[in-house]
């Protein structure tokens, strides 16, 4: 199964020179697995510099790329962040913004494709837990060279910019069959 959306930027921090932001996502044909590929147009991107593909907190702060995946039936979810320095971070959440934990995970597979004013960063391998249908969020933090930060997701709750309320997650993937 595959998805093609467009994310929408947030009212209250708009994107200076961003023209937009758009994710295809699909499963593989691996169980447990699914591909995730994000696309910016723009000529003012800020990009952190490569570093070593690993675990990394707080990558969200330059441009970073997410997945957010609620299980159907509970109020827990999974954050997966995505950096085009090649690091990553995976948690588990019990609930809203509640009992985080570093979900176990192995280095998801990263490829940057970096060419102003096209960029895209592709992911494989997400240890997801498709044998249940879920409700997915996708998200971007795009930084711009003069600062500017925006904030890019399927749906936006009323007020600051929040990936993680449970109005933001709006694209059901059903289990496979």
């Amino acid at each position: 199964m595959q998805h093609g959306v467009q994310l929408i930027c947030h009212p209250d921090a708009p994107a200076t020179a961003v023209e937009h932001v758009s994710v295809q996502l699909a499963t593989t044909s691996t169980p447990g697995e699914l591909w995730c590929e994000f696309h910016v147009v723009s000529n003012t991107l800020l990009l952190p510099p490569s570093a070593k593909p690993e675990r990394t907190d707080g990558l969200w702060k330059t441009t970073c790329f997410e997945l957010f995946a609620k299980p159907a039936g509970g109020d827990a979810y999974f954050e997966f962040n995505f950096s085009p320095s090649f690091q990553w971070a995976a948690y588990s959440f019990e609930g809203y913004r509640s009992g985080m934990q570093e979900f176990a995970a192995e280095n998801p597979e990263i490829w940057v494709t970096a060419g102003l004013p096209h960029f895209s960063l592709a992911v494989e391998a997400m240890p997801l837990l498709p044998t249940v249908k879920m409700a997915i969020n996708l998200t971007a933090v795009i930084e711009e060279i003069d600062g500017t930060k925006s904030y890019w997701a399927l749906a936006h709750p009323a007020g600051k910019p929040d990936f993680h309320h449970p109005d933001g997650f709006v694209l059901d993937l059903n289990a496979p069959v």
